[in-house]
């Protein structure tokens, strides 16, 4: 299972706009990270998508949680036991293509 974690985190911060990406688990302990985040981050992040799910509890669709600060942005998502956190700066051409 590890090798797959890893194997996701690198694959999610290979992205050209990611900084740094995170995987926690239902209890909010990092079970790996990659880039530039701080390991801490991992309980906040699994506890905003707790408090977010309770919004719409009949849905099937876990929701993403994206957080917007300037040029940064910080995307939560859980998926079942797993919470992923991943950073993201605008680049220019993201910029670009956002503004079309």
């Amino acid at each position: 299972m590890e090798q797959q974690l890893e194997k996701v985190l690198a694959e999610i911060a290979a992205r050209q706009d990611t900084v740094g990406a995170l995987l926690a688990n239902r209890q909010g302990l990092c079970l790996g990270t990659k880039g530039d985040i701080d390991p801490n981050v991992s309980g906040i992040g699994m506890a905003i998508s707790e408090q977010v799910a309770k919004l719409e509890r009949n849905t099937t669709v876990p929701p993403t949680i994206c957080l917007y600060s300037g040029n940064k942005r910080c995307v939560i998502q859980k998926d079942g036991e797993i919470t992923g956190v991943i950073f993201k700066q605008q680049t220019a051409a993201s910029a670009t293509a956002a503004g079309n």
